[in-house]
């Protein structure tokens, strides 16, 4: 690991990829949020760490904020970045995945940032490529990198973690940020709760160690923090809500339904939010309850001590057999 951050008894963080939060022990977790804090200073997000270094963004969906924000931080490390228009693309003229991994692995990058609409795609290439691999989003399956900037936004806000009620609302069903959570969350000693319509949780949430909520009202009571989650339409087949304004009335956060958690419960949101939809712009935009603005300050130096861990690792392998 680097000289940036010390842990106990030695220990070298050795991680090449970052495809899931149970590819992580919590030794690792602390490692990684204990680099993210380093990075929120603001005299440590100008430096050269990665000088020579390639980071290649590969999204086969679109994205702004993801996108956008692993572009920063790479560069704030000093790495050079070549975003890859997948949609004007060999991609797009048929060509593999396997064939697409083959051609990067040819331009010699050492970090490869990956989102994907079929789960287990970032975890495919990192089987194929010499470089490290970040999963930005795969299906519906996980978006880690997300999970660790919204625990190092509570462990900035907050101090700790542990002995906290979360509520994660809304669509769980199609939610990879909602996965991560759960895990990172629970690794971290906080209570998760989940809550949602029937229609939008997965038939087997009640084994994902979180407990299931169907009424707002109900799960909300003693919680600390309020995530809400995009209701993600563009992935739904058949009308698995009745309306909009009705999804609204019964699981949209407003004042009146975060009044039923704790006192000074905060609020957060991965973003794009659907305001009058999951969540009324007054909570969105109070700074004294919502997080969101800083999940989105926060997520650059969380992706940055990511990128730098994993290039850091990489590079003390390779030295190491040299």
């Amino acid at each position: 690991m680097t000289s940036r951050i010390t842990h106990p008894d030695g220990y070298v963080f050795a991680k090449r990829h970052c495809l899931s939060i149970s590819d992580f022990n919590r030794v690792e977790i602390d490692t990684l949020l204990e680099l993210g804090l380093h990075y929120c200073a603001p005299q440590a997000q100008r430096c050269d760490h990665l000088k020579g270094a390639l980071l290649v963004n590969l999204f086969f969906e679109n994205s702004t904020r993801t996108q956008n924000s692993f572009e920063v931080a790479a560069k704030r490390l000093g790495a050079d970045v070549v975003n890859m228009a997948v949609g004007s693309s060999s991609v797009a003229k048929g060509e593999t995945l396997l064939d697409t991994a083959a051609t990067l692995n040819a331009m010699r990058p050492d970090v490869l940032v990956v989102r994907h609409n079929a789960s287990g795609a970032p975890a495919l290439l990192s089987q194929k490529v010499s470089c490290s691999v970040i999963n930005a989003g795969d299906g519906v399956h996980e978006h880690p990198t997300q999970a660790f900037l919204d625990a190092l936004t509570l462990k900035r806000t907050l101090g700790d973690i542990s002995g906290l009620r979360i509520a994660i609302c809304g669509d769980i069903l199609h939610s990879r940020v909602a996965r991560s959570n759960i895990i990172l969350m629970g690794l971290l000693g906080a209570e998760v709760r989940l809550i949602g319509p029937p229609t939008l949780l997965p038939a087997d949430a009640d084994r994902w160690g979180a407990e299931v909520f169907h009424d707002m009202s109900e799960g909300l009571r003693g919680c600390d923090v309020v995530m809400m989650l995009r209701l993600q339409l563009e992935r739904m087949q058949g009308a698995l809500v009745p309306s909009k304004r009705e999804y609204f009335h019964f699981y949209g956060l407003d004042r009146a339904k975060l009044d039923l958690a704790s006192p000074g419960a905060l609020v957060m949101h991965p973003g794009p939010m659907n305001r009058g939809v999951e969540i009324s712009s007054d909570v969105a935009d109070d700074p004294d309850i919502s997080l969101i603005t800083k999940q989105v300050e926060t997520g650059v130096a969380m992706r940055m001590a990511i990128i730098d861990a994993l290039y850091a690792a990489r590079q003390n392998g390779e030295a190491a057999h040299v």
